[in-house]
């Protein structure tokens, strides 16, 4: 018992202590708090102060920038017051300006009616004055206006015409010289632009040997040799005393070169019997059939001209081999292509097409058979098989006037062959019938009374005579000209065209002593 209630005292006691401590403690932790509040609310205070100074400072600041934002924009507001008076007071002014501008217009305007009306009082006097002057007019001339205006209508038509017709003539003779001049300056520069050279064929060729041991060799035993290469080749072969040297003779140059050729091929290789002659020509022939085809294409390209059948090709090759009075044959159509192709574009019409007729024209006269149709027909019948075009055929067959000409292309071939064909030099001629010709010229002038010397001259294209000034005058002297050519033309055959020039001249002659 006694020690329960020790325990119970204990307990009270410590219960009470607890109770005392916790008083205490609430106490002390009251008091701190206080302090801590008060402290707190002194430190707010601070910070109250602080901020409200850094406020109105912000807004002392906010006031001020906002008092200069006012006066700048109060400045610009007066500014542009002021701007909008100078504009007000401008625009016053132009109104003034225009107000007097317009009153002057007006007052113009008035004056200008004013002016109207005088003039239109003015113009209906002057009417009546006209036809007053015209009634009077008609009362002396006793016609109407109308048959006056008629006649004189009439009067100016006639002399219109009259004046026309004057004009017309005179163009139509200038254009005439013009025109003449014109074409003889375009034959004389296409002539002039041309320049070939000139082949002379014969009808036999020259096979040159080192010694005459080789003629033995070549006729072989008997003539068997010779004889095979006669038969293979188609021509004849003469070995005569002529030292080192084998005539070829034949009318065909392709023979003669297959021939020459051959001759060639069998000399070097020393092997000459008929077998092998057989085998050499035929190799030959070959050969030279590759190239007329190579001759061909190659004067296809240097002149520009494209798009040619094979055939047509080969045909111009073997022109190369074939002469016409002693005209290279190829050369001759080269020189009239090229002539073409200049006058060509001298009358502005197409050069190539041209070219391309000029090369063709003399195709005729290459046929790989025998024909009897003239070599213009036949050429055009070439060129027609060959698809070539129609004007391109017409010009070929109308160049020796054996079919009508359809296109510009065949007067143009036409004048070309013959300038080609014609010029000086450009055909053989014997020297003995040259020298005739000549003489025969200067004979034909000589017989006219009044004539002292002829000069045949230009290879016989220009004849010159020389006439005394005592013994006839100018009119005679232009008559002669007339005279000689026209004898000349009906007594004599030549190429082209000879020119008589008649010259009269006076000498006086003086000695100083």
């Amino acid at each position: 018992m006694g020690t329960i209630y020790v325990i119970l005292i204990a307990v009270a006691a410590l219960a009470l202590g607890v109770a005392g401590g916790y008083f205490l403690f609430l106490r002390v932790i009251k008091g701190k708090y206080n302090d801590m509040v008060a402290a707190a609310n002194k430190e707010a205070d601070v910070i109250k102060e602080k901020k409200l100074l850094e406020v109105k400072e912000k807004f002392l600041n906010k006031k001020s920038e906002l008092e200069k934002e006012v006066q700048q924009r109060n400045q610009h507001i007066q500014q542009s017051e002021n701007r909008l008076k100078q504009r007000e007071i401008s625009l016053n002014q132009r109104q003034d300006e225009l107000g007097r501008r317009k009153n002057e217009l007006d007052g113009q305007q008035q004056r200008i009616d004013n002016e109207k009306k005088a003039l239109a009082l003015k113009q209906e006097e002057l009417g009546k004055m006209q036809q007053k002057e015209r009634e009077k007019l008609e009362e002396l001339s006793g016609l109407s206006a109308e048959e006056a205006r008629n006649r004189l209508v009439e009067s100016l038509k006639d002399e219109a015409k009259t004046q026309a017709a004057s004009y017309i003539n005179e163009i139509m003779d200038e254009a005439k010289l013009n025109a003449n001049a014109q074409a003889k300056k375009i034959v004389i520069q296409t002539i002039q632009r041309v320049a070939t050279e000139t082949a002379v064929e014969n009808s036999v060729s020259v096979f040159h040997i080192e010694n005459d041991d080789v003629k033995g060799r070549v006729i072989g035993r008997e003539g068997r040799n010779i004889r095979a290469l006669e038969a293979a080749c188609g021509v004849e072969i003469v070995v005569d005393d002529t030292p080192e040297a084998i005539v070829i003779s034949g009318f065909d140059p392709v023979r003669r070169e297959t021939c020459r050729l051959a001759l060639h091929q069998l000399v070097a290789d020393g092997r000459i019997h008929p077998a092998r002659i057989e085998e050499v020509v035929a190799k030959v022939k070959k050969q030279l059939e590759n190239e007329i085809i190579e001759t061909g294409k190659r004067t296809a390209i240097d002149l520009g001209i494209h798009g040619l059948h094979p055939e047509l090709i080969r045909i111009i090759g073997k022109m190369k081999y074939r002469s016409s009075y002693g005209q290279n044959l190829l050369m001759h159509a080269r020189e009239t292509a090229n002539l073409c192709g200049i006058m060509a574009a001298e009358l502005g019409l197409n050069p190539k097409k041209a070219k391309r007729a000029g090369l063709l024209h003399d195709i005729g006269k290459v046929p790989d058979e025998d024909t009897e149709t003239p070599h213009a027909l036949y050429g055009a019948k070439i060129a027609e098989m060959y698809k070539e075009k129609p004007d391109i055929c017409n010009a070929i067959g109308a160049h020796h006037d054996e079919m009508e000409m359809q296109t510009l292309l065949a007067p143009i071939v036409q004048v070309c062959d013959a300038i080609s064909g014609a010029r000086p030099g450009a055909r053989r001629e014997i020297v003995e019938a040259y020298i005739k010709r000549l003489n025969d010229l200067e004979a034909i002038a000589m017989s006219y009374p009044g004539v002292n010397k002829t000069y045949a001259i230009q290879a016989g294209r220009e004849l010159r005579v020389i006439v005394g000034a005592d013994k006839m005058d100018d009119a005679e002297a232009e008559a002669l000209s007339g005279q000689i050519a026209s004898k000349i033309q009906t007594e004599m055959t030549y190429p082209g065209q000879v020119k008589i020039t008649v010259i009269r001249e006076t000498r006086s002659v003086a000695y100083a002593k």
